[in-house]
């Protein structure tokens, strides 16, 4: 090879120097390790998240080394080569600190090598070679970039891409190897030495056609990933500055900080206000959180009976509010909406701290969720002076919301005393935490589930001082596990979190240890509402529900009944975990009459154990 090509193919890859005069049967046994080393990159990701740190850390400062003391006095090249030297001690030191900030690291490196690359484009040699080399090292940059912009797939990615590289370069060796145990070298005639230069020429020239072939395959994969990027963010709700709370806030818990008409959608008898208060969390520390505000349009005079409806799972990101969605203030999200506002009533309907307002969300945390609706209700009342709430309140709730509002009703004496709640209705309710985790957690992982229990885990490491996320995830999945509760499921992103639950399953399970264990499972104990609430209850749920299996329903009842709490209940066939709670559901109308004789006095069924 002439001199003048060494530099360049040495700027290549660093690592074929290492093996450039090795014996052919060396060769061998190293492209063989190889190509395992980065089929176990590609296939294992977490499995083998320490091997590749230390491969592409060596790798790194190895590649700086050679490109440092290479022939090149390029000044760019010598700054690159620094910059993996440096890149690469640092994923060696972090390696032995935390794997979290491994992702970060490496997607540095696939920008410095996209630069390098580039850089290799301008210097000179085959046109193909520089049109490859331009290619690649403007994919690397592009997918270094998107790697911090959705930093749970980092691990997946670079794993494919350096696990690829390894594989490649693994079997290049192992060709050589072949290759040299095989060479003869008979004594070559004119003719030998005419077809050796004809098949040389023609093998340049399918090799050209090649790199220009992956080129355009690499520049329309960075394009895509482009464009990918600009279609799940343009999903994401966006959080608007209403919910920006002001550096000084009104001292205490359920005092108003400002209000304004809501954007979207409106019932038909009714208008809709944000309103952004003051609460507590779960361990009494000042937040802030925001709801909707839902009045009559002509509200009958006096005294306004109050309606506080706890959502259902939503996600636990800032921008997963109902208030931030179209369609969450109608009908098709609040039941016998438009029959409780013909009625007069006034329906509340917390978004809970954390959501629309910045804040650890409580999920499946009771203190939490109730402090924020019962607080939304004493904002509200400074909302308009030509409408009084009355202390009359029953609460409602769906699915999260349901714990939400066993909980509401079970502090609002100690929490709020000016709410008098006259009763609690429930819809396919987490009451037991703890248990829905076992049953949940009994069958076979799936990426959804995956997602959820980030939902569960973060937000009690956040909440609970004794609850670390490191005890329950597996090594490497930090990033993982925190990106994916920042996405909500009605946003295209969501599908990004499913995707890379798949991906990592195949290796290994995200969660190491069991949720119902140590300081989780004795939170989760705590935020149990299985104790009678001493008002009326209406209890209801599908009979047919995917998300909560109706056992824990009936063994809800048949708890509460043994102790002597007053509750009807009904399971609807043929209804799955929403249907009940959706326009033309049958359940409809047995809520509202049970919640306007409740707000009337007027006597009715309030106990259904007898029914069991």
């Amino acid at each position: 090879m002439p001199a003048s090509r060494r530099p360049l193919v040495r700027r290549w890859n660093a690592l074929p120097a290492l093996t450039r005069n090795a014996p052919p049967r060396v060769l061998l046994i190293v492209g063989a390790v190889v190509v395992l080393l980065g089929a176990l990159i590609v296939s294992r990701p977490l499995t083998s998240i320490v091997l590749l740190g230390v491969y592409v850390g060596a790798s790194a400062v190895v590649m700086g080394v050679f490109e440092l003391f290479g022939r090149s006095t390029r000044w760019w090249a010598r700054a690159v080569a620094v910059a993996w030297i440096v890149a690469g001690v640092a994923v060696l030191v972090w390696l032995g600190r935390s794997l979290e900030l491994l992702p970060s690291v490496l997607a540095v490196l696939l920008v410095i090598g996209g630069l390098a690359s580039v850089g290799r484009a301008v210097t000179g040699g085959a046109i193909s070679v520089r049109v490859l080399s331009l290619a690649w090292g403007i994919a690397q940059i592009a997918f270094g970039v998107l790697s911090f912009t959705w930093p749970d797939v980092t691990v997946l990615v670079l794993a494919v891409v350096f696990g690829v590289r390894t594989i490649v370069f693994g079997v290049g060796v192992f060709a050589r190897g072949v290759g040299g145990i095989r060479r003869r070298r008979p004594r070559a005639t004119p003719f030998d030495a005419d077809r050796a230069v004809r098949r040389r020429r023609r093998r340049a020239r399918w090799t050209a056609v090649g790199r220009y072939a992956l080129s355009l395959v690499l520049v329309a994969t960075a394009a895509g990933g482009w464009w990918l990027n600009d279609w799940l963010h343009e999903g994401a709700p966006v959080v608007d500055a209403f919910y920006n709370p002001p550096a000084e806030v009104p001292s205490g818990h359920g005092r108003l900080i400002r209000s304004a008409a809501s954007p979207w959608r409106a019932p038909q008898n009714g208008d809709v206000t944000r309103i952004l208060y003051t609460t507590r969390d779960a361990v009494s520390r000042p937040a802030v959180a925001s709801a909707m505000v839902i009045t009559p349009k002509d509200p009958p005079p006096g005294p306004r009976p109050v309606i506080i409806w706890n959502h259902g799972t939503t996600g636990v990101a800032q921008g997963c509010a109902p208030s931030l969605r179209d369609s969450t203030a109608t009908r098709w999200a609040i039941p016998a909406l438009e029959q409780a506002l013909k009625a007069g009533w006034v329906v509340v309907a917390s978004d809970f701290s954390g959501q629309g307002a910045p804040g650890a969300y409580p999920y499946l945390i009771g203190k939490g969720e109730a402090r924020s609706s019962l607080d939304a209700v004493l904002a509200a009342a400074e909302l308009r002076s030509d409408l009084t709430l009355s202390p009359d309140t029953v609460v409602w709730g769906h699915s999260q919301g349901g714990h939400a509002a066993l909980w509401t009703t079970a502090i609002a004496d100690d929490y709020a005393p000016g709410i008098d709640v006259l009763g609690t209705a429930v819809v396919a309710p987490v009451a037991d935490p703890p248990a829905l985790a076992r049953e949940l957690l009994s069958g076979p992982p799936n990426a959804m589930l995956s997602v959820i229990t980030s939902w569960v885990l973060v937000p009690y490491s956040e909440t609970y001082a004794d609850v670390h996320l490191d005890d329950y995830i597996a090594e490497g999945s930090r990033s993982i596990v925190l990106e994916m509760t920042q996405r909500c499921p009605t946003e295209p992103g969501v599908v990004v979190s499913v995707l890379t639950a798949l991906g990592v399953s195949e290796d290994r399970p995200l969660y190491s240890a069991d949720l119902t264990d140590g300081a989780l499972g004795r939170r989760l104990e705590e935020n149990a509402m299985t104790e009678p609430l001493g008002t009326p209850m209406l209890v209801a749920w599908g009979a047919d529900d995917e998300v909560i299996p109706p056992k824990l329903q009936r063994e809800y009842i048949d708890k509460l009944c043994a102790e002597g709490q007053p509750v009807r209940w009904a399971s609807y066939a043929g209804y799955d975990h929403l249907r009940p709670i959706l326009p033309k559901s049958r359940f409809l109308p047995v809520l509202y009459d049970w919640t306007k004789n409740l707000i009337e006095r007027k006597p009715q069924v309030v106990d259904g154990c007898g029914l069991r």
